[in-house]
């Protein structure tokens, strides 16, 4: 297989990582003769792609319907005499199906999707969904496809492979203390955190109302953590100063020390409520940290509630804080949830597992 990774995106998140996760994986277990990742030039995925050595190829584009760049692409597969293209974003999607259209590029194509949400929005997008040129769409939970039958008629091209992680990326299992030394929180102090981009979707609204009600209650002795940035911060942090429960939270910004930081939380609080998978839970799993999360989205794909984490009510705060309490207060149930979960993630979405399940449903449509 020669394979073209293929995303305009320029920010970094979940699928962007697994870009870099199924191209490691590629490489370690021989599945590929060759291949790159298209990227825009001066994104995160060209960075971190470009410090681990790998082959990218950075390109410049005004927009996802640029003919030019179209048509450049469909020369570049050529001359990488690429078998399968991998596409990762709604705009490398546009781009790759006028080169497909327009100019007669004959590499298939296999769409990755990994957002919830509705795109038969307009006839340029079902259409594209609907694409001949388009042999599969891996959806990474059954809720996404959901959301893509409104627009793609034919549903046997869909099909579903889960989110996936690096459990060598995430070895710390044990806190050493880090945050409570780098924010001065106390020794006796848990620590109950989220990390997540700043966005809509991932409900902090409801976040900073369960923190409310667990210190209006005092039955937990914490500190609540947030981590990451985002078009919504300010907002967040704004709600929080509302609220006064600003030595109660701490926003800690983006963080480059994930796998350092997370083994740090006592809770992992996840209040998302229309995520795909949640990744960060994968990687919550790998540091045996337990879970409390919405039952929203394919969450409850990740999450076997009551074996391997809770699930709550998507926007109850007060069944999110209950949740909270009962796990907080039960170190057998804890124990309980991370070796169950630390199992399930090894069973089901470490990147061995899902770079298997991806070579086998890419080779079925490579030329």
């Amino acid at each position: 297989m020669r394979l073209i990774q293929f995303t305009a995106s320029n920010g970094w998140r979940g699928h962007e990582q697994k870009i870099i996760y199924l191209y490691e994986a590629f490489k370690a277990e021989g599945y590929v003769e060759d291949q790159w990742i298209v990227c825009p030039s001066g994104s995160e995925i060209e960075r971190v792609a470009t410090g681990k050595g790998m082959q990218v190829i950075p390109f410049d584009y005004k927009s996802e319907y640029s003919l030019s760049y179209a048509k450049t692409f469909k020369k570049l597969a050529e001359e990488k005499r690429a078998t399968v293209i991998f596409i990762h974003s709604s705009k490398a999607h546009t781009l790759a199906v006028l080169a497909h259209f327009i100019f007669r590029m004959k590499v298939p194509l296999v769409l990755c999707r990994t957002l919830i949400k509705r795109v038969d929005t307009n006839f340029f997008r079902k259409w594209k969904y609907n694409y001949k040129g388009i042999k599969k769409i891996i959806c990474v939970s059954q809720p996404v496809v959901e959301s893509l039958k409104f627009a793609v008629k034919d549903h046997s091209r869909f099909t579903v492979i889960g989110s996936v992680t690096d459990v060598n990326k995430f070895k710390k299992q044990n806190a050493s203390g880090l945050l409570h030394r780098e924010f001065n929180i106390p020794k006796d102090y848990k620590i109950i955190g989220n990390i997540a981009e700043f966005t809509g979707f991932k409900d902090h609204y409801t976040w900073v109302d369960t923190v409310e009600i667990l210190v209006k209650e005092n039955k937990v002795k914490a500190k609540y953590v947030l981590v990451g940035k985002g078009s919504l911060e300010e907002d967040i942090k704004n709600y929080v100063e509302e609220k006064g429960l600003t030595e109660h939270i701490i926003f800690t910004g983006f963080r480059r020390d994930v796998p350092e930081i997370l083994p740090e939380f006592d809770v992992f609080l996840f209040t998302s409520n229309n995520e795909p998978t949640g990744g960060v839970l994968l990687e919550s799993y790998a540091c045996k940290v337990p879970i409390v999360a919405a039952d929203a989205g394919g969450i409850s794909e990740v999450v076997v509630n009551g074996k391997t984490g809770l699930l709550a009510e998507v926007g109850n705060a007060k069944d999110f804080a209950e949740k909270v309490i009962v796990l907080i207060e039960d170190s057998d149930l804890q124990k309980s949830f991370t070796e169950h979960g630390y199992q399930y993630l090894l069973d089901n979405f470490t990147k061995k597992v899902i770079s298997k399940k991806m070579y086998d449903e890419l080779a079925k449509h490579q030329i």
